[in-house]
């Protein structure tokens, strides 16, 4: 079923690379539920959802289209659905509208993936632009680590200000992203994971974590939240919540194209500059986005951690099925995640370090280029600076074309773009955001 022979690797070798793919990638099971209950959403509704859309989406990429590349809620449209979305509107969108313009993404995403374009939107935004947009949420979710644990705090003076790296929970924060930063600086797998485990252990002993229990049986408190398209897309519709959907699409668009496209040179699994099956993989995370949105999570995409399992020798889907079924035993330590959830210096290390990864990008920018720099620049500030990654996007869509007009390079811009840029005009001045 998986080619084994073909790609020239084992049954060994392959759960060996899934579990070194699912130990570099756990961590989201944490994080996310702990994200997301800022904007309400129980812990255990969201530990289970992102559970459940990893195993699909996993699961999809194993058996339809044979690649060792996991799939499971991305970062940073994590954060951007709390705190742009549902916090953003002061109260005017709950979660549950919130996860509407998920699912009515995912299937929009779907469509996209079902036809050629996809591939043509992917070719029509600009390579400064993809890359700004991949930093930019990069600084986004480093900022948000930053205010969680304290370390950044609310300043009257200049907005934000240094906090008291002298109260007990900054300094947890801070043991723990001394401990990551070595584990990442040493190369060793599942960094991520094994800096929260250490933190909770130092918490544990310290009392700020209390462990009220640790298996129970896999549960969902408010069972499915969306079901039907026809309310979810009235609900998109009565907020304005266009931008929105966009961003959601936009985003998982690069990353999890980029992703894949990366993991697979590193496997080796590329005809030229061709992906086989890539129809299969593309439908990966729209499939996995539809239905974690139900459930209760915000958008998925491949996961470039995937890297590590194909460091380990993974070539196939019996990799990513060994993900999807330590995915399925993670499921029963639900209790344990609720009670590492009151402590935010556990989760707040992984959003700084995966922010600073995330924030290489900007090395490949064309920076010498004006017209093409500034545009980055402000996708770049603009994220963290409105807490937006939609206005961030908008902003680098309107400014690029206008830019190249300009300079009279009007031509080398895709129409799309155009379109694009008139659309988030519309957005930003008529409709809310």
């Amino acid at each position: 079923m998986f080619k084994l022979k073909e790609n020239n690797t084992t049954v060994k070798t392959e759960l060996l690379a899934g579990l070194t793919t699912f130990l570099t990638m756990v961590y989201i099971v944490v994080v996310n539920p702990i994200i997301l209950a800022d904007a309400g959403v129980p812990i255990d509704q969201v530990f289970m959802a992102t559970i459940i859309s990893a195993i699909i989406g996993t699961l999809w990429m194993a058996f339809m289209a044979n690649y060792p590349i996991a799939i499971a809620p991305g970062m940073g449209l994590n954060a951007y659905f709390t705190y742009a979305v549902v916090l953003g509107s002061n109260g005017t969108i709950d979660y549950v509208t919130a996860f509407a313009t998920v699912f009515v993404a995912g299937f929009i995403f779907i469509g996209l993936s079902l036809t050629s374009f996809r591939e043509k939107l992917i070719t029509a935004i600009p390579a400064n632009l993809k890359l700004a947009i991949t930093a930019g949420i990069g600084l986004f979710i480093a900022f948000i680590g930053l205010r969680m644990s304290g370390i950044v705090v609310a300043n009257e003076a200049n907005l934000v200000g240094l906090g008291d790296l002298s109260s007990s929970a900054v300094l947890l924060t801070l043991f723990g992203l001394a401990i990551t930063v070595v584990l990442m600086a040493l190369n060793v797998h599942g960094a991520l994971f094994l800096g929260m485990v250490a933190t909770s252990i130092v918490a544990s002993i310290t009392g700020h974590l209390k462990i009220e229990g640790i298996i129970a049986r896999p549960h969902l408190p408010e069972g499915i939240l969306v079901w039907n398209p026809i309310t979810a897309i009235g609900d998109v519709i009565s907020y304005g919540l266009y931008g929105v959907v966009f961003s959601f699409i936009l985003v998982t668009l690069f990353d999890t194209t980029g992703t894949m496209i990366g993991v697979a040179k590193q496997a080796g699994l590329m005809k030229g500059d061709t992906l086989p099956r890539a129809r299969h993989a593309l439908l990966a995370d729209s499939v996995a986005t539809t239905v974690g949105s139900m459930f209760g999570t915000s958008p998925t995409t491949a996961y470039i951690e995937s890297s590590a399992g194909v460091a380990a020798g993974g070539r196939t889907g019996l990799t990513t099925l060994t993900v999807a079924v330590l995915f399925m035993i993670a499921s029963f330590f639900g209790p344990l995640v609720a009670s590492l959830s009151g402590v935010t210096a556990i989760t707040s290390p992984a959003l700084i370090i995966v922010g600073s990864l995330m924030i290489g990008a900007v090395k490949n920018i064309e920076w010498d280029k004006f017209d093409e720099a500034f545009p980055a620049f402000l996708v770049i500030l603009t994220m963290p600076l409105t807490s937006s990654i939609a206005t961030g996007i908008a902003l680098g869509f309107i400014s690029y074309p206008l830019m190249k007009i300009v300079k009279g390079r009007a031509r080398e811009v895709h129409p799309l773009l155009y379109l694009f840029a008139v659309l988030f005009v519309i957005q930003l001045v008529f409709l809310p955001h």
